[in-house]
């Protein structure tokens, strides 16, 4: 805004002498067209011969109009020019700068579309810890987004790249159209055959289609609108723990899942055995298998494989130690 600023008070200073030169060279016994040209080709140090002779008078207004005028003409141009040239350079070195921060994350989240959904998985992403990467193709958008971002057509291969999807550990696919999701979809998977690709639908139709083009998981937002708001109807107090477990983060206890490692200490062993709840103090929920069957509240004598998925709930240090535990001593 102070460049804005600052141009605008040089075209004016531009326009005040132009003004004062023409009003001076009409006393001088020039016509009204004359003294503007007289002044414009002056004060733009054009170098013209003058449209009628000067007196002694002319030559002493010419010269103080030559000083004040050439001298504003010289301000506005470098004001012009100080803001295109810093407002490109400034855009440059912060796309520069965006480009290295991204290539040197891993393991972060790539978010596709900047709508209402996006945003909000943006913002619980980032909540937790995850960083993130958010690509979209509105310029006007760019301005507005307060994560690391790309301009760019994410059905693009490339865009994908750029934005880390070699590193990254899941993509989002939030675009408003469920064909554009599609297609994000399949030129994510092929790129990344173990990528976790979360895909917004619209309909049932395209639900099925996301799942056949290589999606993790989709997600029908008004459905399950409309099912969070009648469980809210019938079960306040249990949604409402919920949101505050996962969401609002004023609880001291949190619900995370836990991937279990080949060569930790719970693979290969039973709840009873890996005495999980003495050893951490997490509560686990509810168990995984590798097909992808679940099995809530799990008995003691339930094994735990590698490549489980623990579904667990507790302190921040209690599943600290719960992830540990799941992984193969350094």
């Amino acid at each position: 805004m102070s460049n804005v600023r600052g141009i605008q008070l040089a075209l004016l200073a531009v326009a005040g002498v132009i003004m004062a030169g023409s009003v001076g060279y009409v006393v001088l016994g020039f016509g009204v067209l004359d003294a503007v040209y007289q002044t414009v080709t002056t004060i733009t140090t054009v170098g013209f011969r003058e449209i009628h002779p000067l007196s002694t008078a002319g030559k002493i207004f010419t010269m103080v109009l030559i000083l004040v005028g050439v001298g504003t003409v010289l301000y506005a141009f470098s004001q012009v020019l100080e803001t295109l040239v810093e407002g490109h350079l400034r855009r440059h070195i912060e796309r520069r700068r965006m480009e290295r921060n991204i290539a040197r994350m891993t393991g972060h989240t790539i978010v596709c579309g900047w709508g209402r959904v996006g945003r909000a998985a943006a913002s619980y992403l980032s909540g937790q810890g995850t960083e993130v990467v958010v690509v979209d193709v509105e310029p006007e958008r760019m301005a507005e987004i307060p994560y690391p971002a790309l301009l760019g057509d994410v059905t693009d291969d490339d865009v994908l790249r750029k934005a880390g999807l070699l590193r990254a550990r899941a993509l989002v696919a939030a675009i408003n159209t469920d064909a554009e999701n599609v297609y994000v979809t399949l030129s994510a998977r092929a790129l990344r055959p173990d990528l976790v690709i979360v895909a917004r639908a619209r309909t049932e139709e395209s639900e099925r289609k996301l799942r056949r083009a290589g999606a993790t998981r989709v997600v029908n937002p008004q459905r399950i609108g409309g099912q969070r708001i009648a469980a809210a109807a019938a079960q306040p107090n249990v949604v409402e723990f919920l949101d505050v477990v996962m969401h609002d983060g004023s609880l001291e206890f949190r619900l995370e899942e836990v991937s279990v490692r080949s060569g930790s200490r719970l693979a290969g062993r039973t709840l009873h055995e890996a005495n999980v709840g003495e050893t951490t103090g997490a509560l686990v929920l509810g168990l995984r298998d590798q097909q992808g069957m679940f099995l809530a509240n799990p008995p003691s004598h339930a094994p735990i494989g590698a490549g489980y998925v623990l579904i667990a709930i507790g302190t921040q240090q209690q599943l600290t130690a719960l992830q540990n535990a799941a992984h193969p001593p350094a």
